[in-house]
């Protein structure tokens, strides 16, 4: 009936759904939990009709899975903080290649390992891409006040065109595509070593620029010790100087992104 609360759980991977999202959110008793990222990556005016509707609106599980970058995010935000900068490593399938990387692996050999793991899409290139990465860096410069398209986002992806898949069938890609890449990639991670830095592919938001991919950092900021498929959020600001806020934890799986969006639903359920 129109007096109980409705949540609706958005955990798709559909551009299809904001539709059915605005539709459910004009009825003042239904609540969404998105863990879905593109209906708030897509057009900017798509954006902010849906967060229009927040509290009743949430998106924990959009970026990091379950653990807590919007909420921490979204506080610091409203509670007037001035925010320099923000980076954070956004994908546990990356984070898990460039750990790897800097134990001396092979790029091809760390791929093929993380997709036999089943860490990576079953086409390893949708994370290599950084899409997805993209799409969550943009989630959080909007949440800035920032007016961004994913065209905006300055976007390095680990797939040469020539390996794209529109271009080369899955099966050649991870038999012969991949290794011509190790060479190239190789020399970046020993160059990055020789000035006691390590590569990460990250996201950076600072003075209105949004880019994502390979940064060289040292090991001894918070994304240099970041080991494994763990994700982190750090956010330089006014009140978080000279030391960042840090957040890190598991940024994927269901049982994480589950959590997240439990948690949301049951906020908006105890609403008033």
């Amino acid at each position: 009936g129109e007096g109980s609360r409705v949540v609706v759980a958005d955990c798709t991977a559909s551009d299809a759904t904001p539709k059915l999202l605005l539709e459910a959110l004009e009825r003042p008793h239904v609540g969404v939990a998105l863990a879905n990222k593109k209906p708030i990556s897509g057009p900017q005016a798509q954006f902010e009709r849906l967060v229009s509707h927040d509290p009743r609106f949430k998106w924990e599980s959009a970026v990091g899975a379950g653990s807590p970058f919007i909420t921490s995010f979204k506080r610091l935000v409203s509670g007037g903080d001035k925010v320099h900068k923000v980076a954070g490593v956004f994908s546990g399938t990356l984070g898990y290649v460039m750990t790897g990387l800097e134990d001396g692996k092979k790029l091809s050999d760390v791929v093929v390992e993380a997709k036999a793991q089943g860490f990576t899409e079953p086409d390893p290139r949708d994370d290599l891409s950084g899409q997805d990465f993209a799409r969550k860096a943009l989630i959080l410069a909007r949440m800035m006040g920032w007016q961004k398209e994913m065209g905006d986002i300055q976007l390095e992806s680990m797939v040469p065109a020539d390996l794209a898949q529109d271009n080369m069938p899955l099966d050649h890609f991870m038999a012969t595509g991949l290794q011509s890449l190790d060479k190239a990639m190789e020399e970046k991670v020993q160059a990055a070593k020789a000035k006691g830095a390590v590569l990460r592919y990250a996201a950076t938001l600072e003075g209105g620029a949004c880019k994502v991919g390979i940064v060289e950092v040292s090991r001894d900021t918070p994304l240099g010790r970041l080991r494994g498929t763990d994700n982190i959020l750090t956010v330089d600001s006014e009140i978080y100087s000279p030391s960042p806020l840090v957040i890190q934890g598991r940024g994927a799986g269901p049982m994480c992104t589950a959590l997240g969006v439990l948690a949301d639903a049951v906020e908006i359920f105890n609403q008033k």
